[in-house]
């Protein structure tokens, strides 16, 4: 004879067969309703007042604004609270990163321009009510996301590889129109055109009325992106296409304008040169983090305090040539604040290879974008930092980030992609059709 809690037990067992377990219990997802954020940050301030409480992140519209238009700052008559130089540096090492601290070190007229912190980080409704449910519904299989959609995939992350999931799933728009230029400067500081282009983007995952089953039924790519190369001239014409998809692969086409024809792309991941950047850095480097993930374990290595880029529509709507200095990008365009961030570390997974076997990235609480990441070389040597330049993007509303530069420190040298026009930025736009993301759709649009 059976037990009634025996049979409880069977029965709870085979509505879970087959499925996973889900992140979280119900009584922790509670939490997004409670002390957290909807997208799980800690909705308190920090002991020193140097990072306020979240208050429902900056969801004003400016007045006349239209999608495509400059951004203008949200907090341009604000003045740095201190600036961080190589003399003062110690005093602040404790919420400096090492890229920040080698440059300081390396360079006298590097500097750290500190302003208030402003949690700026929104997102609208239907995205937390999504979050909500993704708490306890999304799982992940392998490498692999299921059962997630329009929202943060694990806003109370366990492991690593939900963190980074996280940075991947960001909340965006539902699709957008961006053109960009893609830079590389030398060590005498002269900087090159690598790449620009226009960037047609699809995001199934944060378009509003689908499902998970749906993301599923179209095969699961929730990042879809075609890019129109239009400069340098050598290279106007060219096309990449390519789908991130939630079994974390990313199958990519490219049209080369040499050969008239479209063939399945070379390996636009990992350590792969990037050869939208010339080389000069490596495809998993684009946003600071550009899966898939496969080259790494990571585990996550706590909270700190870290001053990061942040808010910074200043930057994003400079002029490039304003925004290149010498060895880095201009510090008086770039605005720095003190935010909560997670740490995560990847180290090289067993039977893989990868020429940096160490790397760390710094995602910011609010929003989980990986604002910093670090690498290092086979010898232990710090070898390459990027960071991310997050900024208010009204609209939506959300924090984005789409600007951002990668150094070699070694060869000093670094790259930096910008808008391309400051008086055309991300446009958002309805999402293109399936059909516009095709190998036959692009050799049609082919120049012959």
């Amino acid at each position: 004879m059976i037990s009634t809690k025996t049979l409880a037990a069977a029965l709870l067992a085979a509505s879970m067969a087959g499925t996973g377990w889900a992140a979280v219990t119900a009584d922790e997802a509670a939490r997004l309703k409670a002390e957290l954020t909807p997208l799980g940050a800690e909705k308190a301030g920090n002991k020193d007042g140097s990072i306020p409480a979240w208050s429902g992140g900056y969801t004003k519209v400016p007045a006349g604004y239209k999608s495509g238009q400059p951004r203008p700052d949200p907090f341009a008559d604000e003045k740095p609270l201190f600036t961080v130089t190589a003399a003062n540096m110690a005093q602040y090492a404790d919420r400096l990163d090492e890229g920040q601290q080698y440059l300081l070190k390396k360079y006298p007229d590097y500097r750290i321009n500190v302003y208030p912190t402003h949690r700026s980080a929104a997102a609208p409704q239907w995205v937390y009510d999504e979050t909500f449910k993704n708490a306890t519904r999304a799982k992940l299989d392998g490498d692999s996301v299921t059962d997630a959609y329009g929202g943060i995939p694990f806003p109370l992350p366990k492991t690593g590889a939900e963190l980074l999931w996280n940075h991947s799933l960001r909340v965006r728009s539902q699709g957008y129109r961006q053109a960009f230029r893609t830079y590389t400067v030398d060590t005498n500081g002269t900087a090159s055109l690598a790449s620009g282009a226009l960037n047609e983007v699809t995001i199934p995952y944060y378009t509003k009325g689908l499902s998970p089953e749906n993301l599923k039924s179209n095969g699961g790519a929730y990042y879809q992106n075609l890019q129109s190369v239009e400069s340098p001239s050598i290279r106007a014409g060219e096309m990449l296409m390519y789908y991130d998809q939630l079994d974390n692969t990313r199958p990519a086409w490219q049209y080369l304008v040499g050969q008239r024809r479209v063939r399945r792309a070379p390996t636009i991941c990992c350590d792969t040169p990037n050869f939208v950047a010339s080389g000069v850095d490596f495809f998993d480097q684009v946003f600071v983090w550009f899966g898939p993930a496969t080259n790494y374990d990571w585990k996550i290595a706590g909270k700190k305090e870290l001053i990061i880029p942040y808010n910074n529509n200043r930057l994003v709507a400079a002029k490039p040539e304003d925004a290149m200095a010498k060895h880095f990008v201009n510090p008086d365009l770039v605005r720095w604040e003190v935010h909560r961030v997670w740490v995560l570390e990847g180290t090289v997974r067993a039977g893989k290879r990868d020429v940096r076997p160490k790397r760390r990235l710094y995602l910011d609480e609010d929003t989980y974008i990986a604002a910093i990441g670090n690498t290092w070389d086979a010898q232990g040597a710090l070898w390459h930092t990027s960071y991310g330049f997050p900024w208010v993007q009204y609209e939506i509303p959300a924090v984005g980030q789409e600007t951002y530069t990668t150094l070699d420190l070694i060869k000093g040298t670094y790259s930096y992609t910008t808008m391309s026009d400051q008086q055309n930025q991300i446009q958002v736009i309805d999402p293109l059709p399936p059909s516009y993301y095709t190998p036959e759709s692009l050799s049609r649009r082919g120049v012959r």
